[in-house]
């Protein structure tokens, strides 16, 4: 210990002030002799200090001294500090700067600790030993830290998992202070055993990151974007000052007339960029983003193998790792910021109605949380003319429904048409009169307006596609990632904690095997064991388990799926029959709306449960297959989770509108399930109506329940316990909990960053509310229009105040979510086609007005479409109990179908009208799809992907960034050639001197020679 105190008295007196950063002294903080001598450069302070240790003392001599200043020696020496400030607090703005209120904090790793009585003890016996060895500290330093290393048997004992996080915090640390960062630590905090270590990115860092990350910058030179001319600037000038009012009072959304050439940043042509404020020229979101990715390539080697900022995470060496926000967004004296004006002008339910300024929001947050808000507010947009166009046919149906003839007739009492009975033994028979108001309703929706609204939503797709591509290309010239391909092959993904620590073990699995085989291992050193590991690698193999795990998990949850949806058959056929049994008139009326409705409701409560189910289970089955990357691992998430919850929300639909009613028999010759329960039929009317109501109630019903009631009231409630948490402890410590918190602080108690595949898969599944069943439910897209203009505000209130400040990451689309919206697209057409021929009466009903209609009108159409059945042909213990239910005995009843009447030789077999209604159905379906598709892919093919304005000025940026690249190649090249002819004649005038000079000959030649270099 003697030796290694001397060396720290060594220390120089110019040695920096401030907490070092550097995890060998844990930010201890050395005071210099002279305090006004203090330097304000800090580049190099690391290697100055280490420079005084000679190699071999590095290791368990510093740990040593570690474990006395861990202890904590007499703290007048920071009491000294802080009456130097009255607030330090406030000078470095509440934890957004350093203690020195100068370097600015990008990245802050959170670790929780633990006091040991055994640190007390070496404290009291350090400071008998030395009371001259002072520690200054502005920060508490992490406590019990190198206990083991000199406590005897007699003192207890720290906890092994602790000592070991602790070791691989300091080795990890002071790798980040090699690769250039500077770090601060901070454990005297409010929250009891936590701790922050503050990571600041000096000048020469960013530049040296931002050159190997290719970050485009913007440089010097300036131009002119072009403008529209005539006719064209008329209307743009037009719509602009329409459009004022609702336009964010942002500076990044005004429109922009010049715009700076960007360039990959190089620190050989510094000269390019515009250097004259270096604190704005790497904004907050870059400098973070150039952290991260120094945690992500920086090591712990520790215990044999490599460990990135994701292992440390995942093994708990720390709990959290997150960029600050920018400040508080409310309050009063709040100083402006972006964090603030976001708040104001974006994540406010009072601006629903303007414009979201997408470049603030890409500047604060990132590319990809950028364009996942541009994508949700285009898609916002074109839902507007969809909803437009879906009110209009709803109300051409409300218009029409009393000149229907086909629901007139059905209503006519005149009629006297009567019904065979809907259940065996109990249900009697009815009158169709009695279904007059289903009949009038599902009009609404079954008109032959829907057809032209199911062919316009499929344009619609194809348009909002392309649409989409073309917002995307502008969005990727704007913020300057038009040749991002390149940028993404050159940094590589770093693999996941879950994928090296699988490594690990196959590597270590191989080691236990060699040492069993051979009786003994080399030794190793660390850096050939990283490398080693670095070569394993998971096989197909390795994987097969996972994947046989994944295939079985992913048919039995499919099967799941569908037991329910079969259960609720069930529940929908036994509740009817039970209803049937009423005595009461009105109940034995209102039985299938009361069926539809209960049954509806229970698909809704299941559908939200297994959301959730099928979300968990879908991340788990992706954490077992390990994917190296992150990119893989969300890929093969999105797949799973999507499969699962497009089958859990649709599979109800699908059965409505494709199977019910199908496989039911006809009197005399039911299908039973079970051998007691009969297949549920159709209404009068067909299953249009009924698959509109299943459709509107999931779908609103997941909008107000799944989205925005969880989004809102689940991080209330989080938000609240915190809130009991807090309370409970400043009730504990009143005057510490009084001050101000810091802005770390602050920031550790929010919900963190979860991904936005949440995001993106709830809008996903509501595109396929609106286009997969548009033709039963016109009004699907004014419900999805409305839901999204609060799901905009209600995501963007959640990421400005209630979740932590995420990590940005470049991207230039969004991803295999535009995939997916194509897949939908396309099978929205197929299932339109089936809809509009097999589950509404459109077919049937053409075929009746051109080939069977004696007057050319639908007069007689619902007749046409009954089938008529001899009472006395029920089976034996089928026949209705009460026979005379009607006041009259009834001879033949009718039910829904085409069928040969009791009369005819071949009686209740299929009659020719179902087959040519079939064929016509067919033909309907073939000739809708290819026509359909024709339409979109000639869509897709006129509008061009890329504006031609856009593909212009990109041109144009590569002709300007040649030009003046060729501009300094010729100002080099003319400065040389000034350089060799001043050589030239400064060598000639030193050939013409006197012999006396003659001496000095070579030192004027080399002073000669070196002229240029001085020039």
């Amino acid at each position: 210990m003697e030796k290694d105190e001397i060396h720290l008295r060594r220390l120089p007196a110019a040695a920096p002030w401030g907490p070092h950063a550097d995890s060998e002294f844990h930010g201890v903080d050395f005071l210099p002799e002279d305090l006004s001598e203090a330097p304000e450069e800090t580049g190099m302070r690391v290697n100055k200090k280490y420079s005084c240790l000679p190699a071999e003392e590095k290791g368990i001599h510093i740990i040593n001294i570690r474990a006395i200043e861990d202890i904590g020696y007499d703290q007048h020496e920071s009491t000294l500090l802080n009456s130097l400030s009255k607030n330090p607090d406030a000078d470095c703005k509440y934890g957004l700067y350093f203690r020195d209120g100068k370097r600015k904090v990008d990245y802050i790793l959170v670790y929780h600790y633990k006091k040991s009585s055994a640190g007390k003890t070496l404290a009291r016996r350090a400071q008998q030993n030395d009371a001259s060895v002072r520690s200054t500290k502005q920060d508490q330093p992490l406590p019990g830290k190198g206990v083991q290393l000199e406590m005897g048997d007699s003192e207890p004992h720290l906890d092994y998992h602790e000592d070991d996080k602790r070791f691989r915090r300091e080795e990890y640390e002071g790798n980040l202070v090699e690769a250039g960062l500077e770090l601060e630590r901070d454990e005297d905090t409010k929250i009891h055993g936590i701790g922050f270590v503050k990571i600041h990115a000096p000048w020469n860092v960013l530049c040296r990151e931002a050159e190997f990350l290719k970050l485009k910058m913007p440089t010097k030179k300036m131009y002119q974007i072009n403008q529209t001319h005539g006719l064209l600037k008329k209307i743009n000038s037009v719509i602009q000052k329409i459009t004022e009012p609702i336009q964010p009072k942002v500076a990044e959304h005004k429109p922009q007339t010049v715009k700076r050439l960007s360039y990959p940043f190089s620190r050989e042509k510094q000269h390019l960029f515009d250097l004259s404020d270096k604190d704005s020229f790497f904004d907050s979101k870059t400098r973070s983003t150039i952290v991260y990715e120094i945690l992500k390539r920086t090591t712990c080697t520790k215990a044999k193998y490599s460990m990135g900022i994701t292992s440390l995470l995942a093994n708990g060496v720390y709990s959290a790792a997150y960029p600050l926000h920018d400040g508080d967004y409310e309050g009063e004296n709040v100083e402006p910021n972006d964090r603030k004006l976001l708040c104001e002008e974006w994540a406010s339910y009072g601006v629903f109605y303007k414009y979201q300024p997408i470049d603030l929001v890409r500047k604060y947050f990132g590319e990809k949380i950028g364009l996942y808000f541009a994508w949700l507010g285009v898609y916002t947009q074109m839902l507007i003319p969809a909803s437009i166009v879906g009110i209009i046919v709803f109300l051409y149906g409300c218009a029409t429904v009393d000149e229907n003839i086909p629901s007139m007739e059905m209503c006519d009492q005149r009629n006297n048409i009567t019904m065979c009975p809907l259940c065996d033994k109990t249900c009697s028979y009815w009158k169709m009169s009695s279904a007059c108001a289903t009949a009038r309703a599902s009009h609404l929706f079954d008109n032959p307006a829907t057809v032209f609204f199911s062919v316009f939503m499929a344009l619609w797709a194809a348009t909002f596609m392309e649409h989409w591509k073309r917002k995307q290309m502008r969005l990727n010239y704007r913020w300057d990632l038009t040749g991002f391909e390149e940028e993404e092959e050159a940094v590589k993904d770093h693999p996941r904690a879950e994928y090296e620590a699988k490594v690990l073990e196959k590597s270590l699995r191989k080691e236990h095997k060699h040492k069993e085989k051979h009786g003994y291992f080399p030794e190793e050193t660390a850096n050939k064991w990283r490398q080693r590991t670095d070569k394993e690698k998971l096989t197909w193999k390795d994987r097969f388990p996972a994947y046989l795990t994944n295939f079985v998990g992913i048919i039995f949850m499919v099967g799941l799926t569908f037991a329910i949806v079969f259960g609720v058959i069930i529940y929908r056929i036994s509740t009817a029959a039970a209803l049937a049994i009423s005595s009461t008139p009105s109940g034995r009326s209102s039985v299938r709306v009361t069926v539809t409705a209960t049954a509806v409701i229970i698909n809704l409560v299941v559908i939200i449960i297994l959301d959730e189910v099928y979300g968990c289970i879908a991340r788990w089955l992706t954490q077992i297959e390990v994917p190296k990357t992150d990119k893989n691992f969300e890929e093969r998430l999105i797949f799973k989770a999507f499969l699962l919850k497009f089958v859990n929300a649709y599979t109800p639909i699908f059965y409505v509108a494709f199977f019910k009613g199908r496989f039911v028999g006809r009197p005399g010759d039911y299908v039973y399930i079970f051998h007691s329960f009969r297949m549920e039929e159709c209404a009068p009317g067909g299953c249009l109506m009924e698959l509109c109501i299943q459709l509107s109630i999931i779908m609103l019903g997941k909008q107000l329940i799944q989205n925005n009631l969880f989004e809102i009231g689940i991080p209330k409630m989080k938000k609240f316990i915190r809130y009991l948490k807090l309370k409970r402890r400043r009730s504990l410590d009143h005057e510490e909990h009084m001050k101000k918190k810091q802005r770390y602080e602050v920031d550790y108690n929010l919900e963190p960053f979860a991904g936005l595949t949440p995001e993106y898969m709830e809008m996903i599944i509501q595109f396929g509310f609106v286009t997969l069943f548009v033709a039963s439910f016109p009004l699907a897209p004014l419900f999805a229009l409305l839901n999204n203009i609060i799901e905009i505000r209600l995501d963007a209130k959640k990421f400005v105040t209630e979740l932590r400040r995420p990590v940005a990451v470049r991207a230039k689309d969004i991803g295999i979510w535009y995939n997916i919206l194509r897949g939908i697209g396309k099978l929205a057409v197929i299932i339109n086609a089936f809809v509009i021929s097999f589950t509404s009466d459109f077919i049937p009903r053409l075929v009746y007005l051109y080939m069977y209609s004696e007057n050319g009108t639908m007069h007689g159409f619902v007749n046409h479409t009954l089938s008529s059945f001899n009472v006395s042909d029920f089976q034996a213990g089928t026949a209705p109990n009460d026979p005379l239910d009607l006041g009259y005995e009834v001879q033949i009843c009718r039910y829904k179908d085409y069928r040969e009447p009791p009369w005819s030789e071949n009686k209740y077999d299929i009659s020719k009208d179902f087959w040519a209604v079939l064929a016509a159905r067919l033909a309907f379906v073939i000739v809708f799809q290819n026509l359909v598709m024709f339409m979109s892919e000639f869509v897709d093919w006129i509008i061009p992907d890329i504006p031609k304005d856009i593909s212009q000025q990109i041109h144009k940026e590569k002709v300007l960034m040649v030009e003046v690249f060729m501009r300094e190649e010729q100002g080099k090249l003319q400065m040389l050639e000034t350089w060799k002819e001043k050589d030239k004649t400064k060598g000639e005038n030193c050939n013409n001197h006197s012999p006396r000079l003659s001496r000095s000959r070579s030192g004027s030649l080399s002073s000669c020679h070196s002229y240029p270099l001085d020039v």
